[in-house]
């Protein structure tokens, strides 16, 4: 299986999160959204310009920016 970025991932696209490489407050706040390894995600939508993403965490939707989301690497 290999590990991509999430902002890489295409709609309808799911992994599992492997890791979360941001720091600090942007960590935190990621964390704090479910975003952990072991996580399973689906990506739903992108905006027009691909930014932001919606994904389907754990029966909830959640939106990323891209720059948030680059932090993110997932298996799949």
């Amino acid at each position: 299986m290999a590990v991509i970025n999430l902002r890489k991932m295409s709609i309808n696209q799911s992994g599992t999160i492997t890791s979360v490489k941001a720091t600090g407050e942007l960590g935190r706040r990621i964390r704090e959204m479910g975003l952990v390894p072991g996580t399973r995600i689906t990506i739903k939508q992108r905006a027009p310009l691909n930014d932001p993403v919606a994904l389907r965490v754990m029966d909830s939707t959640l939106t990323l920016r891209n720059n948030e989301a680059d932090f993110i690497e997932v298996e799949i």
